[in-house]
C-alpha cells in the first residue's frame, strides 16, 4: 500500500512541476495529473513482476536453445528449467487483477529479452541458484527465498536493468524503495496482495485534499511564512522548501487526524532527502515556529484518526 510518504513526495513534485513552469496549460487538471502520478507507480509495480517472470521463464529458452546446438554436451541436454515452475511466481501471476493488469499495460512491449537473458545467465552460475536447482521437491519457504534473491541480488543491482527501467518509469527513483517493499509482500503473500489497490480511498482523499489545499490556500499559508524568514529574503529561498512548508502549514491547519510531530518530522525528511543539506533544518525551524504560534493561538485542532471516519 502507498504511504502516506510517498503521497507527501507526488503532490510536493506535481506543485513543484506546475509552479516552475511557465506554461498555463500545465495548471489544467491537477488532479487528474496526481491520479496518473499513482497509476504510474501500479504500472511499474506490475513491470516489475512481469520482468521477474521473464527471467525465471529464460530457463525453458535456454534450455531449448542448448538442446538445439549442433554439438551439445551433457550440460546442454540436461539444463534444469526448475525456476520456470517456481510455484509462488504461478500463484502471482494467475492473480486476476495481475493477468488483467499485464493485458492492459502489454509490458512485452518494452522488455529487454537481451537484459533477461544476461540477467539469467548471471543468476545461473550463483552457488544459491545451483543449490535451488539441486532439490528435487517444491518448499514455499525456498520458492519465495530464490525469487527474492533472483529480485534482490540479480534485478535491482544491475545498472543495466536501472538504466532500462529508468527510461520507462521516470518515478523509479521516487518509488524504488516501495516497489522492493510491494515485491516483497506480493512474494511472501500472494494471495493476501492488495493490488490493484495499492491506494486506498482514504489515502486517495488525503493526496487530492492535500493538492487541492496547497493550491487554494498558497497566499494564506505564505503570508503565515514569509513573517518567519527573517532576514531572507522569500524570493531567494528555494521553491521546493516553501512548497515543503506550505504543506506543513496545510496539514497543521486542515488535516486534524495527523499530528502535528508526525508532519513537521515527514517534512524535515522530505526536505533533506529532495532538497538543500541545509533545508532540513531550515524547514524545521520554520514549521517549529509556526506550530507553536498557532498552537498558542488556538487554530490547531486535532482529532484521533479512526478508521472509515
Amino acid at each position: 500500500m502507498i504511504s502516506r510518504r510517498n503521497i507527501r513526495v507526488k503532490v510536493m513534485q506535481l506543485l513543484y512541476i506546475i509552479e516552475s513552469a511557465k506554461d498555463p496549460e500545465c495548471f489544467k487538471n491537477l488532479v487528474q495529473q496526481l491520479e496518473n502520478n499513482f497509476k504510474k507507480t501500479g504500472e511499474l509495480f506490475v513491470y516489475l513482476i512481469y520482468f521477474l517472470t521473464e527471467v525465471a521463464k529464460y530457463a525453458e529458452q535456454d534450455a531449448r536453445i542448448k538442446a538445439n546446438k549442433n554439438i551439445t554436451s551433457f550440460e546442454d541436454l540436461n539444463v534444469n528449467t526448475k525456476i520456470a515452475g517456481n510455484q509462488i511466481l504461478w500463484q502471482i501471476l494467475e492473480l486476476p487483477a495481475i493477468q488483467e493488469a499485464i493485458k492492459n499495460q502489454k509490458p512485452e512491449t518494452i522488455i529487454d529479452r537481451e537484459l533477461v537473458k544476461k540477467i539469467y545467465q548471471n543468476m545461473a552460475v550463483s552457488s544459491e541458484y545451483k543449490n535451488y536447482i539441486l532439490v528435487q521437491s517444491r518448499d514455499a519457504r525456498q520458492e519465495k527465498a530464490i525469487l527474492l534473491f533472483i529480485f534482490n541480488q540479480f534485478i535491482l543491482p544491475n545498472e543495466d536493468f536501472e538504466a532500462h527501467i529508468e527510461d520507462y518509469f521516470p518515478n523509479w527513483q521516487d518509488d524504488g524503495g516501495l516497489m522492493m517493499q510491494f515485491i516483497t509482500e506480493i512474494i511472501q503473500k500472494p494471495n493476501s496482495s492488495s493490488f490493484p489497490e495499492l491506494l486506498s480511498k482514504d489515502k486517495w482523499m488525503f493526496a487530492k485534499d492535500l493538492l487541492v489545499t496547497a493550491i487554494e490556500k498558497k497566499a494564506y499559508t505564505m503570508d503565515m511564512i514569509k513573517p518567519k524568514l527573517n532576514n531572507w529574503d522569500a524570493e531567494r529561498i528555494a521553491l521546493l522548501d516553501m512548497i515543503i512548508m506550505r504543506l506543513g502549514v496545510c496539514e497543521f491547519l486542515y488535516f486534524e487526524t495527523i499530528p502535528t510531530k508526525v508532519t513537521i518530522n515527514e517534512y524535515i525528511d522530505i526536505a533533506k532527502e529532495y532538497s538543500t543539506p541545509q533545508s532540513g533544518h531550515f524547514v524545521n525551524g520554520i514549521l517549529d515556529s509556526i506550530h507553536k504560534e498557532l498552537l498558542a493561538a488556538g487554530k490547531i485542532e486535532k482529532v484521533e484518526f479512526k478508521p472509515g471516519h
